[in-house]
């Protein structure tokens, strides 16, 4: 079947006009955003407009970063661009709720919105734009919003848990989006299994040019996603911290990717992918006492780690459990984000108030002891910290992992489940894999090399190879 589909149509309008319904009902702006606020409000808003730069990073990387990270198959570059801006921007409005509905009954009957809210939406897109990864090319726009639309309310209520039940710490989102999003898609890549058609899965020259613009974006702008929910000190730490495992993870990753080609020539599927680990690896402790040092060991790990994955493990997963990757969102995504949660246990183990002062119960509120003088103490630092539990460093090392753990059962499981959802036939508007021209006008040049073309096809331009490092059958 080409074309959207009347039911591709209907979802898209119906599912909109139900956002705007439950906004009416629910959504409200923060006081610091009404006409009428006071000059304290005011206040607050000025403070609220200093994340706006970050938020446009972070908008940034979702829109054009993720968009044009996806555009390595030679023949899926307005699907990948396109369908990455639609599910975002459905995403986007339906995590406002699905974030803010922890503020519903504790004294307010609305969500409130801020600037801070909307990025927290964007970070939310982040995870579901990692899942499509997984699966690109392989599902249709309407198996897309689904996917979207339950992976957003899981991931909300994952995050809500870990972040106010576990109290654990996750600056960079590193476990919460980058492990949560890339074990969701596989787990529904499982499930759908392999593509019916992989004829046109590898890329070209200019497609893995595009492909770089995407890359080079997300560079960038990463320190911003890993710091932007961060304020005075632990903000500078979490974009120093970012930039420097960033720069790390690019060195090693060109030099592991010329090690691992027999000729020592790089593989721009490295390049693209692995030289953005360290920003994952290093997202769940970007905030604390890392030093330099730290950041870059740790970023230099990442690059080797993703690199490897995709040259060795990525295609024996495929050999050996059918587990099918578009994007490799395993290699960039799911072992360094794992990486990160590891790392974020270490440093909370090794956290103390000799190198953090007060600023410890900031940073882990559950370690504020439960009551005595230390209590009064720790509320000098912040005046928001509350009797806590009092744990260890131990402890609080412990529920870090537990969090991963956590987060990787539920991935994986509500993946699955959602797999199984998008495999009805209901859903299944989705005939053929790699190509743009079943959902998308073309123009005439592009026709002589689609498969649909009754026009003798035009040789294409040099293919390189496959992401999975095999020819799929």
């Amino acid at each position: 079947m080409k074309g959207a589909g009347r039911r591709t149509v209907l979802a898209l309008l119906g599912f909109q006009a139900l956002l705007i319904v439950l906004s009416c009902v629910l959504v409200r702006y923060d006081r610091s955003a009404a006409a009428d606020a006071n000059p304290s409000n005011d206040d607050q808003a000025i403070e609220n407009m200093k994340v706006y730069s970050m938020f446009q990073d972070v908008h940034v990387m979702i829109f054009i970063g993720f968009g044009f990270l996806m555009t390595f198959l030679r023949r899926y570059g307005f699907s990948s661009v396109g369908f990455n801006f639609l599910l975002s921007a459905v995403v986007i409005q339906w995590a406002i709720i699905c974030n803010g509905v922890s503020e519903l009954g504790n004294g307010q009957s609305t969500i409130s919105v801020t600037l801070q809210s909307l990025m927290s939406a964007d970070i939310t897109a982040a995870a579901c734009l990692i899942s499509m990864g997984a699966v690109l090319g392989k599902t249709s726009p309407l198996q897309l919003l689904i996917m979207g639309i339950i992976e957003t309310a899981v991931y909300a209520a994952n995050e809500f848990v870990a972040h106010h039940k576990l109290q654990v710490t996750d600056a960079g989102d590193s476990i919460f989006v980058h492990v949560f999003g890339a074990y969701f898609g596989l787990a529904v890549s499982m499930v759908l299994g392999k593509p019916r058609h992989s004829d046109l899965e590898g890329s070209s020259y200019n497609s893995d040019l595009f492909a770089m613009i995407g890359s080079v974006f997300l560079w960038i702008c990463w320190p911003s996603f890993n710091s932007g929910g961060l304020v005075g000190s632990a903000q500078q730490r979490g974009v120093i911290n970012t930039y420097l495992s960033l720069a790390a993870s690019c060195v090693t990753a060109f030099a592991i990717s010329a090690l691992s080609n027999p000729k020592r020539k790089f593989d721009m599927v490295h390049i693209q992918n692995a030289t953005l680990a360290g920003g994952v690896a290093i997202g769940t402790a970007a905030n604390l006492m890392v030093q330099p040092f730290g950041a870059m060991l740790v970023g230099s790990l990442a690059g080797i780690l993703s690199v490897v994955g995709f040259q060795y493990i990525q295609p024996k997963l495929l050999a050996k459990i059918n587990l099918h990757d578009t994007c490799g969102v395993h290699n960039l995504h799911g072992m360094p984000g794992v990486f990160a949660g590891i790392v974020g246990a270490l440093m909370a183990f090794l956290a103390n108030k000799d190198n953090y002062g007060y600023n410890l119960y900031v940073h882990f509120p559950a370690r504020v002891p439960a009551d005595g003088p230390e209590v009064a103490d720790a509320q000098q630092a912040d005046r928001d910290l509350q009797p806590n539990v009092g744990r260890s460093a131990v402890e609080q090392a412990l529920f870090q992992l537990l969090a991963l753990g956590i987060t990787l059962v539920v991935a994986v499981v509500t993946g699955a489940v959602t797999g199984f959802i998008l495999k009805g036939k209901y859903w299944e508007e989705f005939e053929e894999n790699y190509d743009d021209e079943p959902y998308w006008e073309m123009h005439e040049d592009t026709h002589q090399n689609s498969k649909y073309s009754k026009v003798a096809p035009l040789p294409l331009p040099q293919e390189l190879p496959l992401r999975h490092g095999i020819e799929l059958s």
